[in-house]
C-alpha cells in the first residue's frame, strides 16, 4: 500500500506554531530516514540555531531520566519552552527498545511547554542516535529554548555527547565508583557542568572532593571554564536549580569566549561528513555484486596490484 504524500511545508509551518503532531511527525519521518528528509532538512534548517542544546549522559543508576525529569520542572519554572530527547538501547536481539523514558516523565504530559520524544539507538555506537542531530533540528525549529538530550546510559562509550550538545553534563551518584571510571572513560574532558546526584546518600561530598582533585589534573580544550560539581537529589528536586543557573552560566561563557559559534560549526562538520560518509557507504553496498569488485579481488588474489592500490581504482569509479 503506497504511502500518502508528505506536505513537508505544511508540517514544518504546524510545527513552528508548536503544534505536537507536526513536530512528531516531522521526527518520525526523519527517523524512518523518508524519501522526504532532504526536503525536511532543508526547510528546518534556516529555522534552526536557537535553541540551547544540553546533554544529559552519566552511567546507568545514576538517574538520569528522574534528573532530566526535575530539569524540565525547573526550567518550566522559569517560563522556558523544553523539548526532551531521550535515546534508549536497541536489544540486539530482538531489535526494539524499551523507550520507557517517559513512565518517569508523566508529570510533564499535559504541559504545552514540553514536547518528549523517545528515540531509539538502532545499534549506533555512542550513546545516541544516528539521526539526533536531525531530530534537534527539529524541537529547535519548533520552538524549543532548551532542548534536553538524554544519552542511553552506555558507561565508558558515550562521549559522542559532547560533539551533539553546547553544554554537557556528567552525572555521577556517591558510591559507585564514578570518579575513576569517569577519569578512565574520558568524560571529564567533556564535562561542562558535573552533577553528583542522589547526594542523601553517605558518600556523596566524597565523590564530589575525589572529583574535584581529578579535574584539577585534567586537560581541557576550554581552559577558562571551571566546571561546576553540583549535588543533587532529583528524587525531591534539590539541587536542581542550582544546575539550572550553572546550564544558563555555561551558555553565556560560551556566547561571550565564542566557544559556542566554534562548538556549532565543529557539529556541522560532523554532520555533513557523517551523511558524506553515509552516501559513499550506500555506494559501495551497491557494488557487492558488481564485476568491477570481482576483477579487483581476483587481481589482488593473483599478486597483480595490492588492496590499497585496488580500493583507490575503487573509489575512482565511485
Amino acid at each position: 500500500m503506497a504511502r500518502p504524500e508528505v506536505d513537508v511545508a505544511a508540517l514544518v509551518a504546524a510545527a513552528t506554531e508548536g503544534q505536537p503532531r507536526a513536530v512528531a511527525r516531522l521526527i518520525s519521518l526523519v527517523e524512518d530516514r523518508s524519501a522526504s528528509l532532504r526536503e525536511v532538512s532543508a526547510a528546518l534548517t534556516p529555522l534552526a540555531g536557537r535553541a540551547h542544546i544540553v546533554g544529559i549522559t552519566g552511567s546507568p543508576g545514576v538517574g538520569k531520566s528522574t534528573s532530566t525529569s526535575a530539569l524540565v520542572t525547573a526550567l518550566r519554572a522559569q517560563g522556558r519552552r523544553v523539548g526532551v530527547l531521550a535515546v534508549d538501547p536497541t536489544s540486539p536481539f530482538s531489535g526494539g527498545a524499551l523507550l520507557g523514558d517517559r513512565v518517569r516523565m508523566q508529570d510533564h504530559a499535559l504541559d504545552d511547554g514540553v514536547f518528549i520524544r523517545s528515540m531509539a539507538s538502532r545499534g549506533h555506537l555512542g550513546g545516541l542516535s544516528a539521526t539526533a542531530p536531525q531530530a534537534l533540528r527539529v524541537l529547535d525549529a519548533a520552538g524549543c529554548d532548551v532542548v534536553l538530550v538524554e544519552t542511553v546510559g552506555v558507561g565508558q562509550s558515550e562521549v559522542e555527547i559532547a560533539g551533539l550538545a553546547d553544554t554537557t553534563i556528567v552525572l555521577l551518584a556517591p558510591g559507585m565508583g564514578d570518579g575513576i571510571q569517569a577519569a578512565k572513560a574520558g568524560i571529564l574532558e567533556i564535562g561542562d557542568v558535573f552533577v553528583v546526584n542522589k547526594a542523601d546518600r553517605d558518600g556523596a561530598q566524597a565523590t564530589r572532593r575525589e572529583l574535584r582533585s581529578v579535574i584539577a589534573m585534567t586537560d581541557r580544550a576550554d581552559g577558562s571554564w571551571t566546571p561546576p560539581i553540583q549535588l543533587t537529589t532529583a528524587t525531591t528536586g534539590e539541587g536542581v536549580d542550582e544546575v539550572v543557573d550553572a546550564i544558563t552560566a555555561h551558555r553565556e561563557h560560551l556566547d561571550v569566549s565564542g566557544q559556542l559559534t566554534r562548538r556549532r560549526l565543529a557539529r556541522i562538520r560532523r554532520e555533513i561528513e557523517g551523511l558524506a560518509l553515509a552516501e559513499v557507504r550506500a555506494r559501495f553496498d551497491h557494488l557487492s555484486g558488481d564485476a568491477r569488485l570481482d576483477t579487483l579481488a581476483d587481481q589482488v588474489l593473483a599478486g597483480a596490484t595490492d588492496p590499497f592500490a585496488a580500493a583507490d581504482t575503487l573509489v575512482e569509479t565511485l
